[in-house]
């Protein structure tokens, strides 16, 4: 996935930070609330966030992981509506700050940044649509396997021929992410162990061979149980 700020040219960015300031939260701070009004929109320059969302029967849904040079709020400058989903860091962040009106004044004057936005958002919704199929599709181990994949790709960095995935991220969590139980995730994590194709440690995993995992989070589910409530309306992770 493409982030925001690495498809602006230096000019863009020079604009973007001439009209911004640099804020920054610490570890488990909420940047965005669901529900407040939509004020500011936001470009991350360190580290990753973690986007998640409650419907109205108290169902809790992680929607999605960015990290560095992703854009975050821009559906205000769309509907001018309350935030959709709630932002916490993982890790210390620091980010971009620029106010609702100062940013559709920005696009105003950058029609290229236009474009960008709407790519961005329909990229999230394409993955909106991706994950609610492997919520009806793929049982739960495809679907870690497929977010294994997805944070193997975006975040991994090579360490002695294996794929390392450094990432605060709780089983809680990873459960949220593929709409399954704790228990059920840490039953697909000790299967992807056994295979051989991944190695655990604590908030690290390391991908030892990623193109089984790939295939297997492509495998549909044979039997469908009973899986944890997930969110099926609205896009993946606009805020």
């Amino acid at each position: 996935m493409s982030e925001f700020w690495s498809s602006l040219t230096d000019a863009e960015r020079a604009a973007f930070r001439e009209r911004s300031t640099v804020r920054w939260w610490r570890r488990g701070e909420l940047l965005i609330r669901e529900a407040d009004a939509s004020l500011w929109v936001a470009v991350l320059l360190k580290g990753r966030v973690k986007i998640s969302s409650h419907d109205p029967s108290g169902a809790h849904a992680l929607l999605a992981i960015c990290g560095p040079g992703a854009l975050l709020g821009e559906v205000a400058v769309v509907d001018n509506a309350p935030r959709s989903a709630s932002i916490h860091a993982l890790e210390h962040v620091d980010a971009l700050v620029m106010n609702v009106p100062v940013f559709e004044s920005y696009l105003e004057r950058m029609p290229r940044v236009q474009v960008l936005v709407m790519r961005t958002l329909a990229t999230r919704l394409r993955d909106a649509d991706r994950k609610r199929l492997e919520f009806t599709a793929y049982d739960s181990t495809a679907r870690v396997a497929a977010r294994l994949v997805e944070l193997a790709e975006r975040f991994g960095a090579t360490d002695a021929g294996a794929i390392r995935i450094t990432l605060p991220l709780s089983q809680d969590d990873l459960a949220d992410w593929v709409g399954s139980s704790r228990e059920a995730v840490t039953r697909a994590l000790a299967a992807l162990r056994r295979q051989g194709w991944i190695r655990t440690g604590r908030m690290s995993t390391s991908i030892l061979d990623l193109e089984s995992l790939r295939v297997r989070a492509t495998r549909p589910s044979v039997q469908r149980g009973a899986r944890k409530a997930v969110l099926s309306t609205g896009p993946s992770h606009v805020v």
